[in-house]
């Protein structure tokens, strides 16, 4: 499978509630799913459902909020697909740096370019976000990605 495989359908607020059950299943937090400046997205090849990831924030320093890939599917390169097509998009909507909390998967992130940073380098449209001060714990693994390289 490769990209072009894959639809992306950002997600109404009617639509969060799939989203939310597949973070609960996967430890990840749902608390401020409805915040303002957080965009979701499904992924689905098809019909069938393979994932889902946002994006928080303006401007050109945004956090990765979530990603997830359904279980049946994982195991399978989807979660690279995935985040491909997350960092797509927020390129192409003016970011140029990705970041992110992890307390799973930071040797996944690391192997797709994310590099390991102290806590306090956070800029401040994501150390003042609910997912840096409080939905993710401070054992969370802090990583970013420049989108330009």
């Amino acid at each position: 499978m490769n990209q072009s495989d894959i639809s992306v359908r950002l997600l109404g607020t009617d639509q969060i509630q799939g989203l939310a059950a597949h973070l609960t299943a996967a430890g990840l937090p749902t608390q401020d799913l409805l915040q303002p400046d957080r965009m979701f997205y499904s992924f689905h090849r098809g019909e069938t459902e393979l994932g889902y990831g946002g994006i928080e924030g303006t401007g050109r320093t945004r956090l990765i909020r979530s990603l997830v890939v359904v279980p049946a599917q994982r195991k399978s390169g989807i979660g690279t697909l995935l985040l491909r097509a997350l960092e797509r998009i927020a390129e192409a909507d003016g970011a140029q740096s990705l970041h992110l909390l992890t307390t799973t998967a930071p040797d996944f992130f690391e192997a797709r370019g994310y590099e390991h940073r102290d806590r306090s380098q956070a800029p401040k449209a994501i150390s003042s976000s609910e997912e840096f001060k409080s939905l993710c714990p401070t054992s969370a693994v802090y990583m970013v990605k420049d989108l330009a390289t």
